[in-house]
Parts: structure tokens; C-alpha cells; sequence
């Protein structure tokens, strides 16, 4: 298992027990209050547990080498446990309605308020360095769980200060309907971060193309480093997981030999994966008599 995946499954594991104790932490805080806007709070921490769970699993799974049943690896399964995770916070936004709901008609003002609000916040501030140790660390390995789990647990952390500042105005007014309210707000920002997620993920499974900025850092690569070619066609991309794959047509003189070729294709792919780590390369070698189609690139023929 490579450095990269190790990282990878390290901090997915270590989001178990963490997730368990933000559990915990919220839900005793509305277990001291009553407050069905911390009880909504605490719902959502219970898909943090599974979501944690899931991404250990299918991190070591996604981890493994290629097979003869997977010769392309086995990255995607890190985008079913990214869907599952969008899947479970929808779950959660609506058993959180279905909470606050019938408080709207028998609504009451939390019970030690100052006790609940600082367990919760203390909750918040955890998951707020952890979500962020998550979105660095699956942004840099490539990991769409580990971000998923860092954009869900980051959408926890700014539902925590909503429920927070609507608990605080409740209890300042004397309005106890504030507390229902402010959790069938949280429950709707639950489902659009639910909606993120599950596009996102399903974006991955249709082999979506590298962002537009990486694919012209990748041209750019080629240009630099395809001299001795002449040019460049029908180029695509596709993001997998924590891979990359780039396929394209290089075009070289109809005199060139095999080895200068293959010297050729040797020298991009290094090029490619010095800038892009963990891009895989299927390079199809073409004489310049062959037709081509689709754009170009123009090789910078005095690189060297």
C-alpha cells in the first residue's frame, strides 16, 4: 500500500472514534436541555458514525491493487460510499422534520441553556478542525470520501452555529417556537448539502473530465514535453477516484522509428505524472500521413 493510501486509510479510521464522541457530546446536550433543535443536531451526528464507518471500509478497498476483474484499479468504490453519505443525509434532514414538526403547535423554552449551548459548541469546534484536517487531506490525496466526509461534517459544524444562534434569540425573546423553527432550518441546509454530495459523486461514476484548469496544465505539459512529435489529437480525460486517466493521439514523422516513438511517449508520461500524481497514460503513436481529428497540440519543438 503506498504512502498516499495509508494517509488515506489512517485518517478515515481515525474519523470513527471522533464521530462517536461529537455524537455523544450532542446528544447529552440536548438530553440536559429538551431542545428539539440540539435532538436535530444530534440526528445528524449519527451520519457522521456511519459515514465514518463506510469511508474506512471503502478507502482500504478502493486502495487495492489492480486485478485481472479490475484492471483499471478499484478507485470508484470511493464514490458509492460518497453516495451512500449523500443518501444518509437526506435521511437524516427528514427524520429531523418529522422531530420538529408537531413542536411547532407545543413549543417550550430549553431546559439549562447555558450547560446545553456549551457542550454543543464544544462539539462544533471539533468537528470544525476535523472537517478541515479532511477537505486538506482529501483535496492532496485525491480522496472524493475523505472530502465528502469533510464537506458533511463542515455543513455540521455551520448547522451547530445555526442551531446555536437560534437557541440563544429563543431564549433572549422568550420565544420558544425559535427551537423548531431553527431545526426545520438546519433540516433544509441538510438536504442541499445531501444534493452536493450525491451530485458530485454521481459526476465521478460518469467518468467526469479533469477540471478545465487541470486539463491545460496537462496540454501544457504535453506541448513542453512532446518535442520530437509533431503534434496532438483527440486527447481525453477522466477522474476516477484518486486516479487520473489522460488518453491521447500523438502524431510523429512517418520516418520515425519505434524506439524514438516510444522514447517520446516515455518522456510525456514522466512529464504528466511529475505534475499530476496518479495520472495513468494511454498514449496511441500515429504517422503524420494518418488523418487526425479534433483540436490540436502543437508540440514546442526547441524544449528540450
Amino acid at each position: 500500500m503506498e504512502k498516499s493510501d495509508m494517509t488515506v486509510r489512517r485518517l478515515a479510521f481515525w474519523g470513527i472514534p471522533l464521530s462517536f464522541g461529537v455524537m455523544g457530546l450532542k446528544l447529552l446536550a440536548w438530553y440536559v436541555t429538551g431542545s428539539v433543535a440540539l435532538l436535530s443536531d444530534g440526528l445528524e451526528s449519527t451520519v457522521n458514525v456511519v459515514a465514518a464507518v463506510m469511508a474506512w471500509m471503502v478507502v482500504g478497498y478502493a486502495a487495492k491493487p489492480a486485478d485481472s476483474d479490475h484492471p483499471f484499479g478499484h478507485y470508484k468504490a470511493e464514490y458509492f460510499s460518497a453516495v451512500v453519505e449523500g443518501v444518509l443525509i437526506v435521511v437524516a434532514a427528514l427524520l429531523i422534520v418529522n422531530e420538529a414538526a408537531p413542536h411547532l403547535f407545543a413549543s417550550s423554552l430549553p431546559e439549562a441553556p447555558a450547560l446545553g449551548l456549551t457542550i454543543n459548541a464544544i462539539a462544533a469546534v471539533i468537528n470544525a478542525v476535523w472537517a478541515g484536517v479532511l477537505i486538506r487531506a482529501g483535496r492532496t490525496h485525491r480522496s472524493p470520501a475523505l472530502k465528502a466526509d469533510g464537506e458533511h461534517i463542515w455543513s455540521d459544524v455551520v448547522t451547530s452555529v445555526g442551531v446555536l444562534i437560534g437557541l440563544v434569540l429563543a431564549i433572549v425573546t422568550g420565544y420558544g417556537i425559535l427551537d423548531p423553527i431553527m431545526a426545520l432550518v438546519v433540516s433544509v441546509n441538510i438536504l442541499f448539502q445531501g444534493y452536493k454530495v450525491i451530485s458530485h459523486s454521481v459526476s465521478g461514476l460518469m467518468d467526469q473530465a479533469v477540471e478545465p484548469d487541470e486539463e491545460e496544465s496537462i496540454k501544457a505539459v504535453i506541448a513542453s514535453q512532446g518535442y520530437g512529435a509533431l503534434n496532438v489529437h483527440h486527447f481525453r480525460s477522466r477522474r476516477a477516484g484518486r486516479a487520473t486517466f489522460i488518453a491521447f493521439d500523438l502524431v510523429v514523422p512517418a520516418a520515425m522509428t519505434v524506439g524514438e516513438a516510444h522514447e517520446i511517449c516515455d518522456r510525456l508520461e514522466r512529464g504528466i505524472q511529475e505534475a499530476h500524481p496518479g495520472a495513468q497514460c494511454v498514449i496511441h503513436v500515429e504517422p503524420e500521413s494518418e488523418k487526425s481529428h479534433g483540436v490540436r497540440i502543437t508540440m514546442q519543438q526547441g524544449a528540450k
